[in-house]
């Protein structure tokens, strides 16, 4: 075998990306792990804070943007329902400085770009009101689909948890110590309400408002079946369990099935933006020459419009729910 001729040079580069990489993947680990300690379960770290139960119920409810009796705010009855799906810490001062930042640094942008006030004062405005909302609405996205598969898990401890005689605000309970979020918190909030006096048709009930999931609508129904009409909770839960494995099973079988069809819908949407940019680089005249003439203009917002119209009935087609 032919040797490999190494210089000094070379061999130090090496190491020096050994290096590198070494450290790179220490830090990541670090992080990875500080943050999955910080989303163990947050209700936990509350419950070291206060001094009674009473006060971490009340916080708890805080931090969620509910009332002092657990119930929805009034208010913008859709916004309110966002906010506590998303699991974030209510915080509307906060979010209100920094979407007010956010969009005063877009504007900025724009403005230096466009030279345009009202065109960067719009677009910032835009954007001030609807990031915060897609935020929220992308952090009730992943909360929903950690929540639907985490609960066969939960079920099944508060399944065992029952074989072994403890009773059911014993077993809600312990869910919420054992699991991470978003479940633990959801259940140690509804262990803390019973404790507090609420009964265990109302804990479950709120959990299900909170979390606006089917699955766990399906827990809460059950719940309430076997509070008034008496039968084995273990044998309920554990069809719960499975019956909630098999929709999942379903959701996944539906992703695939569709997923030509969503590929389809980003290929076609992001092909003409494309080329657009590619010819706005390599040919700069080639639009900008016609762009200010009003019959371009008017055939580039029915040619928008017609892949508006488009892609929603790709979204119809491929949005399958069980």
């Amino acid at each position: 075998m032919a040797d490999i001729p190494l210089d000094a040079r070379t061999a130090f580069l090496i190491l020096v990306f050994a290096a590198v990489f070494t450290a790179g993947q220490a830090v990541w680990g670090l992080a990875r792990v500080g943050v999955n300690r910080r989303k163990v379960n947050k209700r936990l770290a509350t419950a070291e804070k206060t001094g009674s139960l009473e006060q971490l119920v009340l916080e708890l409810r805080k931090q969620r943007g509910l009332s002092a009796d657990g119930s929805v705010k009034g208010g913008l009855g859709w916004f309110s329902d966002l906010v506590i799906r998303s699991g974030l810490r209510f915080e509307p001062q906060r979010w209100a400085l920094m979407s007010l930042a956010g969009g005063a640094g877009v504007g900025m942008v724009l403005f230096l770009w466009s030279r345009n006030p009202v065109l960067a004062g719009a677009i910032g405005l835009v954007v001030a009101v609807v990031a915060p909302v897609m935020v929220l609405k992308f952090k009730a996205g992943a909360r929903a689909k950690a929540i639907g598969l985490q609960l066969p898990n939960a079920l099944e401890v508060i399944v065992r948890s029952l074989e072994a005689g403890h009773p059911v605000p014993t077993a809600i309970a312990l869910v919420g110590r054992e699991m991470p979020d978003p479940l633990g918190s959801e259940f140690g909030m509804a262990g803390d309400e019973i404790a507090y006096g609420a009964t265990l048709e109302q804990a479950v009930g709120r959990i299900a408002d909170r979390c606006r999931h089917p699955d766990m609508d399906l827990f809460a129904a059950t719940i309430r079946l076997q509070e008034k009409s008496g039968g084995n909770l273990t044998g309920l839960l554990k069809m719960n369990a499975k019956a909630v494995r098999e929709r999942h099973k379903m959701r996944l079988k539906i992703k695939a099935a569709s997923s030509e069809g969503r590929a389809s819908a980003i290929i076609l949407t992001s092909a003409p933006f494309g080329v657009l940019a590619i010819l706005t680089v390599a040919s700069p005249h080639f639009y900008g020459d016609v762009i200010g003439e009003r019959p371009v203009q008017i055939g580039l917002a029915i040619f928008g419009g017609w892949m508006f119209l488009g892609n929603m009935v790709m979204r119809r087609m491929i949005d399958m729910r069980i």
